[in-house]
């Protein structure tokens, strides 16, 4: 009877063991996908700011063929200037479409971000990554070369409609008089919407910006309470706040951008500091190197807190050299590197080299700026 009952026990082993051998099919295998063709409705993208709300650029894609359903494939589309390979990519990302239609506003507002200037073309590359909705089997597409245009908006900060700033508080020469000291306190015209100047400031004390001298009816300030702004650098606003000075006395560089509607306040560092007067002498100037110059032909007219200007007749093939004290030559601003196109425009720095007449020679209005440290001769 036990043999019977073992052989029985061996006879339904084995069948467990051969049903547990058969052969399972194969398991599916998902392939991978395959690269995309980007394609772009233009090459130029260059809107005119009242079409800010419509189409500028559309780009299509052909299928990756992933194997999942089309609304779980991932798109990638990354801008970037051209030659930057794709290191700082500006980024839309778009689930389950095969193309995407962008407005202008959206590529202005990229460009602008960027710090691209109005109305100047730049050269941008395109390219597409495609993948799953988790980021796996990614494929990068081709890259398309598009020029784009920003377009010119609204300053954030209306411009003062007298064209003019001051400075004016306890952290200035000036104190909190008004009228203030002019031209020292004066900030330059960079361009239509910066203004910049080179101040001494008095650390831990409060200034504002004045469009008009002697008059308190318009000011610029902090966007926010009294003396709570960053004092490198904020936000301002028509109206604002007094802003307050970095702790340290000393020459800053006030920069204030309407377009952007901040103001950054950076450490003058010129080995001479800021010159009150400026003298020119050369062999290409009429007094030629002879030191003490002839004044007042020879001394430059204080613009404003950093720029400096004189009409004078110079020499081509001579040269010249600015002095910040009529008869002394232990300091001196000469040229920073090359001279520009036919001499007329350069850069400038403590005890550089002399600086080269314009290859014509001829009456010129000079003018040097410390914001920038450029000058430009114009002829006249």
């Amino acid at each position: 009877m036990r043999s019977i009952i073992n052989f029985i026990l061996l006879l339904t082993g084995m069948t467990v063991f051969l049903t547990s051998c058969d052969k399972v099919d194969d398991l599916p295998v998902y392939g991978n996908g395959k690269t995309s063709v980007l394609t772009a409705s233009t090459t130029t993208v260059a809107p005119a700011a009242a079409d800010s709300m419509k189409t500028a650029l559309t780009l299509k894609w052909t299928y990756p063929g992933y194997a999942t359903d089309s609304s779980n494939i991932k798109y990638r589309i990354e801008f970037d200037a051209t030659g930057n390979n794709f290191a700082n990519p500006y980024v839309k990302e778009i689930l389950g479409k095969d193309s995407v239609a962008i407005i202008a506003r959206e590529l202005n507002n990229m460009l602008l971000a960027r710090g691209y200037a109005f109305n100047i073309p730049v050269d941008m590359d395109v390219r597409l990554i495609t993948s799953y909705a988790n980021n796996n089997e990614r494929i990068t597409a081709n890259t398309i070369k598009i020029k784009m245009t920003p377009y010119k908006v609204p300053p954030k900060v209306a411009l003062p409609a007298s064209g003019k700033l001051f400075l004016v508080g306890g952290a200035t020469v000036g104190g909190w008089s008004n009228p203030v000291p002019a031209p020292s306190q004066e900030l330059a015209r960079l361009d239509e919407t910066t203004f910049g100047g080179v101040f001494q400031l008095k650390g831990g004390e409060s200034y504002l910006i004045l469009p008009v001298n002697g008059s308190w009816d318009a000011k610029y300030g902090f966007d926010g309470a009294n003396n709570g702004n960053k004092v490198e650098g904020d936000n301002f606003k028509a109206g604002g706040g007094d802003l307050k000075a970095p702790a340290a006395d000393g020459l800053y560089t006030i920069i204030v951008d309407f377009q952007a509607g901040k103001f950054t306040v950076t450490p003058f560092t010129g080995a001479h500091g800021l010159p009150s007067d400026l003298y020119i002498v050369g062999g290409a100037t009429p007094g030629g190197w002879s030191n003490p110059v002839p004044t007042p032909s020879q001394h430059l007219t204080r613009l404003n807190a950093s720029q400096f200007t004189v009409t004078l007749a110079l020499t081509s093939g001579e040269k010249f050299l600015l002095l910040p004290t009529n008869g002394d030559w232990g300091k001196k601003f000469g040229l920073d590197g090359a001279a520009g196109t036919n001499n007329l425009t350069g850069k400038f720095k403590p005890e550089g080299a002399d600086i080269p007449a314009p290859t014509t020679s001829g009456n010129y209005k000079i003018t040097f700026d410390f914001v920038t440290s450029t000058y430009t001769m114009v002829k006249i």
